[in-house]
């Protein structure tokens, strides 16, 4: 079995990519930017810019993240990846350093934190039960790589420089501004003496006035002429040290590099969701179709929002939708403000998720693997486009229904609001009839009701507000027809005459 990537089945993708042009519609770039940020060292948002195409491509990280939910093989993967960010803070420190033999014992202690991060990686995965070909596939290359006689020289060439360099004594003779190195010969160690003087003296336990120097302050120019005098009194150590790091420049293994990175996609995602786990919010691996439209999710919910409604103290209300058969479109209409915006986010979120081989939000789901995912959310008037907004809205889906396919997924959150509504029936019947035909899947948020009756590829959800008080919203988006009063509502809102509105300025 070969291992090349822990991320990627086969070959591994252009990682040149720019951020999806769905993120900020789907509010993605938020969850993101927040997946990754603890984790800059490792520029891990190549990886989330890029889905994958196939379903045993996604299978294939399912297999990994469920592994990875045993604690033991989460501490070895966190004890090996602190040990690889000092071999990097190591190897940025040397390279600000100024005095040769500095350098050189800085290098060294890299590459023995370097040997001791793989090897005790490789001894924790060896006790380990795996189930992912991944993961096994890397536990096989590395128990490979530190038995091969590359690997064991440099081991037992850093422990031999170490215990050689250990057994260097010296002493330094200070007189005047005359500083003499010599070998160390016996002499007393005067400290011991002091210490012994005033032992009697000592009054309880004393205050520690040590101060913990750091180790990256590097060396100023008396330390490295003693260093290099040093050196001189031990040639063959040194020499042996000086080949050493010419030799061993490249120490570092690049698969072993890459999958330290590669790795860290799954550990950040995992750490990402483990906060809304605690609260009670389900995720789950989905099932991925590639040919079959029939989808669905229970207790589905907007990573983003429930983040920061969590922050915030307050609960996430969740959501189940499915299409069954030949049903390809949500409608989603229903008084502003009741949730239809975060419903369809984050349906797009879940099959965006979904096709990088993340758990997705809920307790159990069925998703499509989707070529593009498109939105259209409002946007502000563009003054340097010269286009008025319905223009704008109009370039917009048509540049999308351009590029869609079958296998596409559209999201259209309340386009047409700067028309007529007689216009706004007929500009989106007509974009409706594009997209039935494409056979496409999509969610379109809107107060025309008039769209829910066009095919039985359609199925209306509808927001729903508390019977007792219809100015309360549930966040509940049901499954069911219509009521026909969402423009009536979105109108009354507009112009202030909701109950509410209107009770605050008529005096009791």
């Amino acid at each position: 079995m070969t291992f090349h990537s822990i991320l990627f089945e086969t070959g591994t993708p252009d990682l040149n990519v720019d951020e999806p042009a769905c993120f900020a519609d789907l509010n993605l770039d938020q969850v993101v930017n927040r997946i990754t940020a603890a984790k800059q060292e490792y520029n891990l948002k190549p990886f989330f810019y890029t889905p994958l195409r196939s379903a045993a491509a996604i299978e294939y990280r399912h297999a990994v993240l469920r592994d990875l939910e045993n604690p033991a093989l989460t501490a070895a993967i966190e004890s090996f990846a602190e040990k690889m960010a000092s071999v990097r803070r190591y190897l940025d420190m040397i390279k600000k350093l100024h005095f040769r033999l500095h350098q050189q014992g800085w290098f060294l202690k890299m590459v023995d934190v370097y040997c001791a991060a793989v090897a005790n990686l490789a001894q924790a995965l060896e006790q380990l039960q795996l189930e992912s070909s991944g993961l096994t596939a890397f536990r096989a290359y590395l128990a490979a790589y530190v038995r091969s006689e590359g690997f064991t020289t440099l081991q037992a060439e850093v422990q031999q420089l170490k215990a050689a360099l250990s057994s260097v004594k010296y002493s330094v003779v200070i007189k005047s501004n005359a500083v003499q190195v010599q070998k160390y010969a016996g002499e007393p160690d005067y400290s011991i003496e002091v210490l012994d003087t005033f032992e009697k003296f000592k009054q309880g336990a004393p205050k520690d006035y040590r101060v913990k120097l750091n180790e990256a302050s590097g060396m100023n120019h008396v330390e490295a002429q003693i260093l290099s005098c040093v050196a001189k009194l031990y040639p063959e150590i040194f020499a042996s040290l000086n080949h050493f790091c010419t030799r061993r420049g490249s120490f570092l293994d690049e698969t072993i590099r890459t999958f330290d990175r590669e790795i860290q996609f799954y550990v950040a995602y995992m750490a990402y969701i483990a906060d809304l786990k605690q609260l009670g919010l389900a995720f789950c691996y989905p099932e991925i179709s590639v040919e079959d439209k029939a989808v669905f999710d229970m207790q589905g919910f907007d990573l983003a929002l429930a983040h920061k409604r969590a922050a915030e103290g307050e609960t996430v209300v969740c959501n189940d939708f499915y299409l069954q058969d030949q049903e390809r479109i949500f409608i989603v209409s229903g008084p502003n403000q009741g949730g239809k915006t975060t419903f369809a986010r984050a349906f797009g979120q879940m099959h965006y998720l979904a096709s990088l081989g993340c758990p997705v939000p809920g307790a159990q789901a069925r998703l499509f693997l989707c070529d593009s995912i498109f939105t259209h959310f409002e946007k502000e008037e563009n003054i340097k486009n010269l286009r008025g907004k319905l223009q704008d809205d109009l370039v917009r889906i048509a540049e999308i229904l351009d590029h869609a396919t079958p296998n596409s997924l559209i999201i259209m959150n309340e386009i047409f609001t700067s028309t007529t509504l007689k216009d706004a029936v007929f500009l989106s019947q007509k974009i409706m009839e594009r997209i039935i035909q494409l056979d496409a899947l999509c969610v379109c948020v809107t107060f025309l009701d008039e769209l829910i009756s066009m095919s039985d590829k359609i199925v209306s959800m509808v927001s729903t507000v508390y019977p007792e008080d219809p100015t309360r919203r549930t966040f509940k988006i049901l499954r069911r027809p219509a009521d026909g009063l969402a423009y009536a509502l979105s109108i009354a809102e507009k112009y202030r005459l909701t109950y509410a509105s209107l009770k605050e300025r008529i005096p009791a």
